[in-house]
């Protein structure tokens, strides 16, 4: 096992937790030596191209945010990079105080309004459709730019470098400076909530919105700073020419670097440098190593082909294969005997860590009623009334088809308004957004798993918790819920384990009631009886209420004391669960009266007492 340590915070601190710290630090050092180094070994002409490419690896770094965290597809960045250059060549012919630094500054706060206002329709659409969308801000900015020159061009008015700047090589050392500290600023936003849940954004909407995440804030929010940055970007390009024409914000270009953010990765610093090189440099390096310029189009279509394969950005890729290798070592690192005492072992018998149980109200935890759920002609619920106690799991079952899933996507609110009621704790969140009851108290598990597969457990537990967990807390649910280390990416964890970690991050959010959709889905029969065992303690060690979607009926007796059945969308039975269970109209249901058709639930597993 990985040694740990102590911080001061209490959380521990593993090998893992340095990687960004030793980042930070080799991304500082290597800024200070390309400082150093670079003005003093290049020509003034490459000189010159080395700054064009640090240039475009900031502009890059705001496709890293609005596409490669994102995952969002914009086509109009350069439109904000060149409202950041007009902004500093205004203040620049009106000579206004603070001179470049400033200015870029503020052009790139000019910028962020408009990337929230071109994001507006990112909240209805996505995918070709917002692309065409953001690519019809750029004609826009683009037939806007050739009506209007920029300021100072027709002055001849250049822009103003800060004294301490204004070579070639001290400007080198500005946008070095510009970039380090973006790239820093963005690496630790990745650590804050906005950041990882721009990770769930990327891989489902759905699931971000069941953690409480306001997919629709997070979403903007990486329009307005991905727009910053690319403002920021496009004043330090008018600093470099001192003046600068609509053609160098052409929309074309636009799209062109879209593709190579989507191939080579700019939501990592060296992505984002490599995309700058790749998107300033390659037809002037091909010409001075006497290679045609078709060359540049043969890579441009290989590359795809890589991505396509590989099915993520070669930064991506890359960085990937070394995170593998390494849990792979630590994974290793916990023996066999490890797993199995690990497995073996019931859960904690007292909780000592982590926040106080949620308490335990009067009301009932859920109450619905009268829920209705139509899709045109068909019902899929209908008039569904149901109640989860407080302190308790509730089971709620019924054949394939029945609305089982259809009830709990009601529920969380993400089939909107519908008839009926529910209340949560005595309160009614009918009118709220599924985000919003989630923050409230209501969460959620889907039974396909949606985790980013780049986030460690760890992680993932922040982030369904809603807040930082202590390393003690953290690695107590984990336990509880027999996951592994939680330093573990989740792209090595199997989707059993993926299931388990699941039903910790909603349980980590201490919500009055969590919807567990076939949570031991994909487990082996003892281990589903252990969760089984595990949900029936959840209520009175974490004070949250249970409701449990489940066709495994040795499961459901374990961890349920009241059952409710639905079939066609209606409820059949409800009531204590041996009783519902004995039911002839369950087993009719399951069955399918007189005939059992292939796959039906054999009667054993419905009416067979345990043991």
């Amino acid at each position: 096992m990985t040694s740990t340590t102590k911080t001061p915070a209490g959380r521990k601190s593993t090998a893992m937790d340095l990687i960004d710290k030793r980042s930070a630090t080799g991304m500082i050092a290597f800024a200070i030596v390309a400082c150093v180094a670079i003005p003093n070994i290049l020509s003034p002409y490459w000189l010159y191209l080395a700054i064009t490419s640090v240039i475009g690896a900031v502009i890059m770094q705001s496709y890293g945010v609005i596409v490669g965290r994102a995952g969002v597809m914009s086509l109009c960045q350069l439109s904000f990079a060149a409202i950041g250059a007009w902004v500093v060549m205004r203040l620049n012919l009106a000579d206004a105080p603070g001179g470049l630094l400033v200015w870029l500054v503020l052009g790139g706060l000019a910028a962020a309004p408009v990337g929230v206002l071109i994001g507006l329709p990112a909240l209805r659409v996505r995918g070709v459709n917002l692309a065409v969308i953001t690519f019809g801000a750029a004609v826009s900015t683009d037939i806007v730019l050739n009506a209007k020159q920029f300021p100072g061009t027709e002055e001849l008015v250049t822009v103003a470098r800060p004294a301490a700047f204004t070579s070639n090589a001290d400007y080198f050392v500005l946008v070095v400076i510009v970039f380090t500290v973006i790239a820093l600023g963005l690496a630790a936003l990745d650590k804050t909530r906005l950041g990882r849940s721009w990770l769930e954004l990327r891989h489902s909407e759905r699931l971000a919105a069941s953690h409480g995440i306001s997919v629709a804030r997070s979403k903007l929010a990486a329009f307005a700073i991905s727009a910053f940055i690319a403002g920021i970007g496009g004043g330090l390009m008018a600093g470099q020419l001192g003046l600068v024409v609509s053609g160098n914000f052409a929309m074309g270009q636009s799209v062109t670097l879209f593709a190579i953010a989507i191939l080579i990765g700019p939501h990592h610093p060296e992505g984002a440098v490599m995309s700058g090189v790749f998107g300033a440099a390659t037809a002037t390096i091909l010409e001075k190593v006497k290679l045609p310029q078709d060359l540049g189009g043969i890579i441009f279509g290989v590359v795809p082909i890589f991505a396509l394969r590989s099915g993520m950005s070669q930064t991506d890729f890359t960085r990937n294969r070394k995170r593998l290798a390494k849990a792979r070592k630590e994974a290793a690192a916990t023996t066999a005997d490890d797993e199995r005492e690990r497995a073996d072992a019931g859960p904690p018998t007292e909780r000592t860590v982590g926040a106080p149980a949620r308490p335990v109200g009067t009301e009932p935890a859920l109450a619905v009623t009268g829920l209705t759920v139509q899709y045109g002609p068909v019902t899929a619920l209908d008039a569904v009334d149901l109640i989860v106690p407080a302190g308790t799991v509730v089971g709620l079952i019924g054949p394939n088809g029945a609305g089982k899933s259809t009830f709990i996507s009601a529920v969380g609110g993400f089939l909107g308004r519908l008839p009926g009621s529910v209340r949560l704790d005595g309160v009614p969140i009918d009118r709220l957004a599924p985000q919003v009851r989630a923050a409230r108290g209501l969460r959620r598990t889907f039974q396909t798993t949606l985790i980013a597969p780049e986030l460690t457990q760890y992680e993932y537990l922040d982030i369904g918790a809603g807040r930082r967990l202590g390393r003690d807390e953290a690695d107590e649910l984990l336990e509880f819920f027999g996951c592994p280390v939680g330093d573990l990416p989740i792209s090595i964890v199997d989707a059993g384990t993926r299931r388990l970690l699941d039903v910790a991050a909603a349980i980590a959010a201490r919500p009055a009631v969590a919807l567990l959709d076939e949570p031991a889905a994909g487990q082996s029969a003892a281990e589903s009886l252990r969760l089984g065992a595990r949900l029936a303690q959840v209520p009175q060690r974490y004070g949250v209420a249970i409701l449990l979607v489940e066709h495994d009926m040795e499961l459901v007796r374990v961890a349920c004391r009241e059952v409710t059945v639905l079939d066609f969308g209606k409820v059949i039975a409800a009531g204590p669960t041996e009783d519902v269970l004995r039911d002839p109209a369950v087993s009719a249901a399951y069955l399918g009266g007189a005939d059992t058709p292939d796959g039906a639930v054999p009667p054993t597993a419905i009416v067979t007492p345990t043991g």
